[in-house]
């Protein structure tokens, strides 16, 4: 069977069975390997420095360009996927923008120069809008969305790039003004008319990025670990360090996926809750990682800054994920007490902040909060 060198950009059904990622997807999701990795490694030098406002800053901004690029694609994908020649060099495009993006962030960190960031960005927005454009073509039924899609995604590029004008003590202003802008570009358009995501195939994609933010967690934890056992440090310690974060991320990812939530994407209002709610679901995953080589470096006496700001570097991140974890797929199917348990452990993990173990203890707080969704899982609920 040959390939189609054209097709008309139809809308897919929400509804249609066998919808899963297909391997220009999978090829997407890997190109932002680089740039997420790129953003931990940098938050973990800026926290071992006790730059941490800086560092937390420069980290969110830039996780957010990753993000929310991905983000568009996603759901555009989800629902126009004709996988054509054009298709598939547009998202060939918006990949070699994430590598632009990728080679941008030591600059934003070290020197607050988000020129690469802002050309990379624009590269795989723009290429969006050339995405926008073919659906408003072929799909009369959703033509007015898909030219809002389009029109507005140009307009807030342009403030972007705008934005690299304006001098530094209007950056945190400009930023957050073109943030807002670019969240409400999709409940803007989506009120003409509603694009047929799929339900099950969206959770599948978010899915699969959790997987590549928790995989660079476990990647920078065990370098630390293997840097410092080849510098000849004591392996005892370091081990149980290892040991301890392998739990965390091991956690998490049960904690994430035992609630799977492509059935509680039923209403748009959700949905972009749901889908705006996961940029603190990634963050904070990538964010373990960088905690995890800060608390190796402070056990070395490499880091500097204090015990507690060391530990936080972990609980924070950890912490923030079981609360919109509780708050995205938990709290709205509301099922006894293991909807308080995720907020009780979130308060608990913090907490070991102050512990001379705060990995350990907070390693177990997670295991606790595991067996205790296990173990209530098996029981009946009551109507």
């Amino acid at each position: 069977m040959t390939r189609a060198w054209y097709r008309p950009m139809t809308a897919r059904r929400s509804d249609e069975e066998h919808r899963v990622a297909t391997p220009l997807e999978l090829l997407f999701d890997l190109s932002f390997v680089v740039a997420v990795a790129s953003a931990a490694a940098n938050l973990h030098h800026a926290l071992a420095e006790d730059h941490l406002g800086a560092g937390v800053a420069g980290y969110l901004s830039v996780f957010f360009a990753i993000w929310w690029a991905w983000l568009n694609f996603t759901w555009f994908a989800s629902a126009y996927d004709t996988d054509d020649v054009p298709y598939r060099l547009t998202t060939l495009v918006q990949i070699a923008g994430v590598l632009v993006v990728a080679a941008g962030v030591p600059r934003a960190f070290d020197r607050s120069d988000f020129t690469v960031i802002t050309i990379g960005y624009v590269i795989m927005r723009l290429a969006m809008v050339a995405q926008w454009l073919r659906a408003a073509g072929t799909d009369p039924e959703r033509r007015a969305c898909a030219h809002r899609y389009a029109l507005g995604i140009t307009v807030v590029q342009a403030g972007w790039v705008a934005r690299l004008w304006l001098p530094d003590s209007a950056f945190w202003v400009g930023f957050l003004v073109m943030v807002a802008a670019e969240l409400a570009v999709p409940v803007w358009a989506e009120r003409a008319g509603r694009t047929t995501w799929h339900p099950h195939h969206v959770a599948e994609r978010y899915g699969l990025f959790t997987l590549i933010v928790l995989g660079e967690s476990i990647l920078a934890a065990t370098g630390a670990v293997s840097s410092a056992l080849d510098a000849g440090h004591s392996a005892a310690a370091l081990i149980s360090l290892a040991v301890a974060g392998l739990v965390i991320v091991f956690t998490m990812w049960w904690l994430y996926f035992d609630h799977p939530a492509q059935e509680l994407l039923t209403t748009l209002r959700f949905a972009l809750t749901w889908g705006y709610g996961h940029f603190l679901v990634f963050a904070s995953v990538a964010a373990v990682g960088a905690g995890l080589e800060v608390a190796v470096d402070y056990d070395l006496h490499t880091a500097h800054l204090s015990r507690l700001a060391a530990g936080m570097a972990t609980t924070v991140p950890v912490a923030v994920f079981l609360v919109v974890v509780w708050y995205l797929q938990v709290y709205p199917r509301r099922r006894g007490l293991t909807t308080w348990a995720f907020p009780v452990a979130a308060l608990l993990t913090l907490l070991a902040s102050f512990s001379p173990a705060p990995i350990h203890v907070a390693a177990l707080v997670l295991a606790a909060l595991v067996a205790s969704v296990v173990v209530t899982a098996r029981r009946p609920i009551a109507p």
